[in-house]
């Protein structure tokens, strides 16, 4: 926000600081200034006012004119010049030798084309008023000869661009900074005085320009106001409110529209003129825009509404996006003569959301989408009546419209000076606190604690600890008194997810991955979940930062899917990718942030110096295996049979491992949907992996590792078929031989391994059986085993089996 010293001064009477002192003392306050730069005329020596008596054609030249130019001495200065936007009788600002130009020009007595010339006769541009340099700047007023061209042009200022974060919309204005330095420098604030009060009105009765105000839509206006303002002159606005708003870079249109810019800067308060005489039906409604409507701007550009835009409308139109800008409709222009002032209160983000709609961002919106004083609407809306009628006349109506109510809730806080010396951390006195708080605004009531009253206008401060914030930066930081630090050391162990994630990403690495990072906010359309999942509204955000961030990812894939693509477009030969990260997963009723570890592998026939072992699902399988065990967390190989995969997977050839409402562990892998991968125009197969483990799955103590020796001798082998279901998976019935393996060990032989070795579906069985083939692997732990002991084992791994599981041993 650009500021003006000159105009801060109006409020601060007794500020004299530089303003390399201001640039110190915002920065510590907690406003950045960016810039500081001078306006207006630079001090200029032996620059005049001097009046052309005559003027000559150049002996030698056709383009140069020879004057006598009279400068106030007692001798003419003879003055070679080009410029043609001049008569004789006209005065302009000259530069005699001697003179120092801005740029560092000097002017010295010279011959040009032969002619001598003592001075020069100035542009704007080359006295630094402006950039008009197409002719002499002609003075109009026709100030006295010889004056100097200093005296007429006084209005130097010193202009501060300060950035202003979010949280303090309360200095988007003069007066909030003013207020700010005032606490800081312990300066007296002078208010602007205002004629206009709150019974200057009356709310039911009374002469006005209006017939009503309704608002048809509360969610976005809160409080609205008008004001009926009868017999106004539209005119240029006088020199010292042109030069006001000049400063900070508007561009001055007419007295009434001036008026109201000057208080939005001053207050902070945005508020908007109406010519009367364009309101169809006298009245004003406070509605949303219907289907297709549109409405021109005072950019003059027309402009395409939402349903969930807000207009200011009349009976038949819509004449202002609200808290945006206004329309061409009922613009004030140099026939009007009776306006309506409007001062009203809307709700941040509804006017967040239609500024970015429309692309349109205004000083109006910009503070509105920020949030404005409740409270200083209307004594804003009194201090614009009050310019108005001084500047530009007018008889001001008795009726004052008002709907809403922009009353809020006093916000107060409890706190004691102990408080505020434990936090800081050094002992200031109770007085001391108190007056940078009051320096504030802050009203403070004394006892056992402390209640301090926030004023309306900072919304900032619900905390004792805001408090806290508040006197060290009026206190000043430079005052905390010198320590020493401490600095204490201590021993700790890493959290259990940064060593997984360590492991994990070590391992992939190793396998030549390369590391992504993806948002964890996605569009709903890129959630691929399952048709008839319920998941994606649990997953939507109900205030979403942007159109493309909408819903929390439930999977790493769709991120990982579209990395690749981004990476195949530009021709990169990386075609493996791992991610770390958190996806949203539904568990009960609720949404459970998981721990994810997700990657993705495209397999293509590009030319490579050593062609790689192609990935499969098998390996897929085994890759997710060595992460769970990483992880530390407990797995069954069981794939679950499932009928609501995700869209982008592979029917047949994709299957889920673990159950995340059962066990808080959940792996998906496989081939990814082939048609997808087609419509992405994406080439090869494509294979990806999703690990989803809830934290306190993760955090989970883990068991210390127990080690046995490993046997020396030799072993002993069997093989064993058993008759199964078809539906039935390898890995479970792997599990129930392997548990009757555990079963028959003993110290002196256990079974090492069971391993499947042949499936078998035909001849001999059923048609809804298979039958598996399992290696099973004897060891003796103190020495060789002999066959009987094997024998003994091995059949009561299948009476076992075969009692307790749903399988049979094929003999």
């Amino acid at each position: 926000m650009l500021v003006s010293l000159d105009w801060l001064k109006t409020y601060l009477p007794d500020l004299d600081k530089t303003p390399e002192e201001l640039d110190e003392a915002l920065t510590l306050i907690g406003f950045e200034v960016e810039d500081i730069h001078e306006t207006g005329l630079p001090p200029l020596q032996n620059v005049v006012v001097g009046e052309v008596l005559e003027k000559a054609q150049h002996p030698n030249a056709d383009r140069l004119s020879l004057c006598q130019v009279d400068v106030g001495t007692s001798e003419n200065a003879s003055i070679v010049c080009g410029a043609t936007n001049y008569k004789v009788g006209d005065r302009v600002p000259v530069a005699l030798p001697g003179a120092e130009l801005p740029g560092g020009f000097v002017i010295k007595k010279t011959e040009l084309r032969g002619v001598p010339s003592a001075g020069m006769m100035c542009s704007a541009k080359e006295l630094g008023l402006g950039d008009d340099h197409a002719g002499l700047l002609i003075l109009e007023d026709r100030p006295e000869i010889g004056t100097p061209i200093n005296d007429l042009y006084s209005n130097n200022d010193t202009i501060i661009d300060v950035e202003i974060t979010p949280n303090r919309p309360d200095c988007f204005s003069h007066i909030g900074i003013a207020r700010e330095l005032a606490a800081y420098f312990g300066l007296k604030l002078k208010y602007p005085d205002i004629n206009t009060g709150g019974n200057s009105f009356s709310e039911d009765s009374g002469k006005s320009l209006l017939k009503g105000v309704t608002i048809e839509a509360p969610e976005t206006c809160l409080y609205y106001s008008g004001y009926s303002i009868e017999g106004v002159k539209i005119a240029p606005s006088p020199s010292w409110l042109r030069q006001r708003i000049e400063a900070i870079g508007l561009r001055p249109i007419n007295n009434v529209v001036d008026i109201t810019n000057f208080v939005l800067h001053e207050y902070g308060q945005p508020l908007h003129a109406f010519d009367a005489g364009k309101i169809k039906g006298q009245e004003i409604i406070i509605r949303n825009a219907t289907e297709e409507e549109t409405i021109t701007t005072l950019d003059e550009k027309e402009r395409k509404l939402q349903t969930s835009d807000t207009l200011i409308a009349d009976a038949e139109r819509g004449l202002v996006v609200a808290g945006v800008m206004g329309s061409i409709d009922a613009e004030v222009d140099d026939n009007t003569t009776d306006i309506v002032l409007e001062a009203a209160w809307f709700t941040p983000k509804k006017i967040r959301k239609t500024s970015r709609q429309l692309g349109l961002s205004t000083d109006s919106s910009y503070r509105f989408e920020r949030g404005v004083d409740p409270v200083a609407i209307d004594t804003a809306a009194y201090r614009t009546i009050d310019l108005i009628l001084e500047i530009a006349g007018g008889t001001l109506h008795e009726r004052a419209w008002k709907a809403g109510s922009n009353a809020v809730e006093t916000t107060e806080i409890e706190i004691t000076p102990d408080f505020i010396r434990e936090r800081c951390g050094f002992g200031p006195e109770d007085e001391a606190i108190k007056e940078s708080l009051t320096a504030l605004e802050i009203e403070v009531n004394e006892g056992d604690s402390w209640k301090a009253t926030i004023p309306s206008y900072r919304g900032d401060l619900t905390r004792p600890v805001d408090l806290v914030e508040e006197f060290l930066r009026i206190y000043g930081t430079d005052k905390i008194p010198e320590a020493d630090v401490e600095s204490r050391a201590f021993n700790r162990n890493h959290t259990r997810e940064w060593t997984v994630r360590n492991a994990y990403s070590q391992y992939m690495r190793n396998k030549g991955y390369a590391e992504v990072y993806n948002y964890s906010l996605i569009l709903d359309e890129e959630t691929r979940l399952a048709p008839e999942s319920d998941e994606l509204a649990l997953l939507a955000l109900k205030n979403p930062i942007s159109s493309d961030q909408t819903h929390l990812r439930p999977s790493m894939i769709p991120g990982l899917l579209n990395v690749l693509k981004r990476n195949q477009q530009h021709h990169s030969q990386t075609s493996a990718f791992y991610e770390w990260g958190r996806c949203y997963r539904k568990k009960g009723n609720e949404l459970v942030e998981c721990v994810a570890m997700g990657w993705i592998i495209q397999e293509t026939e590009a030319k490579q110096w050593l062609n790689r072992e192609p990935t499969d699902f098998f390996k897929l399988k085994a890759m997710v295996i060595d992460i769970l065990r990483l992880a530390g967390v407990k797995y069954s190989e069981n794939l679950v049979k499932t009928d609501s995969l995700p869209s982008f997977a592979q029917e047949g050839q994709f299957a889920v491992m673990g159950d995340i409402a059962k066990s808080g562990t959940q792996a998906e892998f496989g081939l990814l949907n082939l048609k997808q991968l087609k419509e992405m125009d994406i080439e090869g197969l494509v294979y990806a992996v999703n690990i989803c483990i809830t934290p306190d799955v993760l955090e989970r103590k883990e068991k210390p590792i127990k080690y046995t020796p490993y046997t020396l001798f030799p072993p002993s082998y069997k093989d064993l078929a058993l008759v199964a279901d078809k539906k039935e998976s390898a890995s479970k019935i792997r599990e129930a031989l392997a548990k009757a393996g555990k079963a028959v060990s003993n110290k002196e032989m256990q079974v090492d391994a069971v391993e499947l070795f042949d499936v078998y579906e035909g001849t001999g069985l059923e048609e809804n059986q298979k039958s598996l083939a399992f290696n099973i692997t004897f060891r003796g732990t103190s020495g060789t085993l002999k066959d009987e002991v094997v024998n003994k084992a091995f059949e009561e791994m299948q009476s076992i089996v075969e009692k307790k599981s749903p399988y049979r041993v094929r003999r």
